[in-house]
């Protein structure tokens, strides 16, 4: 590939179109998986952005700063899998699962699920889905991945992860760090995710399957203490307290409603930034929406922040820790003691900080298992081959079996898994600065958000490792989010 250096005026002519191409995606992405519009429509958007996607644009931003190539270089990967993505959501969004003479489009059936108190009615949900999702849609997933893998060898690479690695991705450092926090947490999940397990659904760890997992976490003993109610008014208190008024946001929209063909997953559309910043939630009911709402908040108000003179680059791409940290730090504050006592008053706060902990290492130790998986996935020559694999290493992290099926679909793209693992390093260490700087009750403190706007002004510049280091003089560390995880339990 070319290592000239493409000139200011061209960089700055793929800013600017590629700023519309990602707003015109965001949109569609948007309005498709918010439930408002039936097909997703990417191919169009591709169409229009024709020339950010050549091999040629790839091979010509080799040079330049590493966010814009590897912008080029996804554009031309998303560009050959365009098709597919249309065919996903179409699927998606038909298909349907008849249970028990009661059918359940196949996006609400994890929700179903996990509001169903019948453990045999979840086992027959879960495999209705994943019969569809092997059936209909990973033959799709899998003809995708494939081209990716054939495709990466015209942009130099030998396969996805060395490509990723000249992206500046540290990705075997990070998997070192996430073979270290699996060993030593291992006998501690075993503990306490068979606790959680025993007094939440009456089974144990060993005897736990997939169609058991969302209602676990759904913690519908917990609906008392998290009303749905009082859910956006604490998120509009918490965010006053930092000086932030959501009401006069007029640059953030929430969506919270309930739409048969909306997606379960909570997620930020941040379509102009920061210009229309849109929150997206399905309401399933419980601390889960609790936690969703604050998460995709902390999204929200960072892209809502973010300083709109700065480079394409800076406001939109850069590294996905940053924006997944600000989401932690909010979702976090669900199960916090002191944020607790402040805005619901509950009985008793350290039962939910202890909850909050135990899902955290769940999540740690699942996405610490995904990041190896993922290493093995994208220098494999036989795809259809990882899907023991999948089940071995998942498996073996959570202590329950996974399920095979999901080999495909449980991939995010673009190895996003390290965001989120970096994420919680980057949340568990700069919650623990604020706490040293503002007391426990950091997030009640105007001084606290006036730190937070600034640097959420800073959009995505900086990397999470290089923001730790200037606001508190630290190195990212995975072993911080074990230390953070003991406190909770403890």
């Amino acid at each position: 590939m070319s290592t000239e250096v493409p000139s200011t005026g061209e960089l700055d002519a793929l800013r600017e179109r590629a700023d519309r191409f990602l707003a015109d995606l965001d949109e569609e992405y948007y309005l498709h998986f918010s439930g408002q519009k039936e097909s997703l429509d990417v191919e169009q958007v591709y169409e229009r952005y024709a020339d950010l996607t050549l091999l040629e644009t790839a091979t010509r931003m080799e040079g330049a700063p590493a966010e814009l190539w590897r912008f080029a270089c996804e554009g031309f990967l998303g560009n050959l899998t365009r098709a597919h993505q249309a065919r996903l959501a179409r699927e998606e969004a038909a298909l349907e699962s008849t249970v028990d003479g009661a059918t359940v489009p196949y996006r609400m059936l994890r929700v179903v699920m996990s509001n169903e108190p019948d453990r045999e009615k979840r086992r027959a949900l879960e495999e209705s889905r994943i019969r569809l999702l092997d059936e209909h849609l990973n033959p799709i997933y899998l003809e995708a991945a494939q081209i990716d893998r054939d495709a990466v060898h015209q942009l130099g690479a030998p396969n996805y992860y060395e490509l990723y690695k000249r992206f500046g991705f540290r990705l075997d450092d990070l998997a070192v760090e996430c073979r270290a926090v699996l060993d030593e947490t291992e006998k501690l999940w075993e503990r306490e995710g068979d606790r959680l397990f025993r007094s939440r659904l009456g089974i144990g760890l060993s005897d736990a399957r997939p169609w058991d997992v969302a209602r676990l976490f759904r913690a519908p003993d917990l609906d008392q203490l998290y009303p749905p109610d009082r859910m956006l008014p604490a998120l509009e208190a918490t965010l006053g307290d930092l000086g932030v008024d959501l009401h006069s946001q007029e640059n953030v929209h929430l969506d919270l409603e309930s739409r048969p063909s909306k997606t379960p997953r909570a997620f930020c559309a941040p379509i102009e930034v920061p210009g229309k910043v849109m929150l997206v939630i399905q309401p399933i009911g419980g601390k889960d929406d609790w936690e969703a709402l604050f998460h995709e908040a902390g999204h929200t108000e960072h892209f809502a922040h973010t300083r709109g003179e700065l480079l394409l680059e800076d406001r939109r791409l850069g590294d996905m820790a940053v924006t997944e940290g600000w989401a932690a730090l909010l979702e976090h504050l669900v199960t916090d003691p002191a944020w607790l006592n402040r805005r619901l008053d509950v009985p008793r706060p350290a039962d939910l900080a202890y909850d909050g902990a135990v899902s955290l290492l769940y999540f740690v130790r699942r996405y610490s298992a995904k990041l190896l998986y993922e290493i093995e996935f994208f220098q494999a020559d036989d795809l259809p081959s990882m899907r023991p694999r999948y089940f071995e290493l998942l498996s073996d992290a959570l202590k329950l079996p996974v399920n095979p099926e999901s080999y495909l679909d449980d991939i995010d793209g673009s190895f996003y898994v390290i965001g989120y693992l970096r994420s919680w390093a980057f949340e568990a260490q700069l919650r623990e600065f604020l706490r040293s700087e503002f007391g426990n009750e950091w997030f009640a403190r105007r001084e606290a958000g006036d730190l937070l706007r600034e640097l959420w002004s800073l959009g995505q510049g900086p990397t999470a490792d290089e923001l730790l280091k200037d606001v508190t003089g630290a190195t990212l560390e995975m072993a911080s989010v074990a230390e953070r995880i003991r406190e909770g339990i403890s």
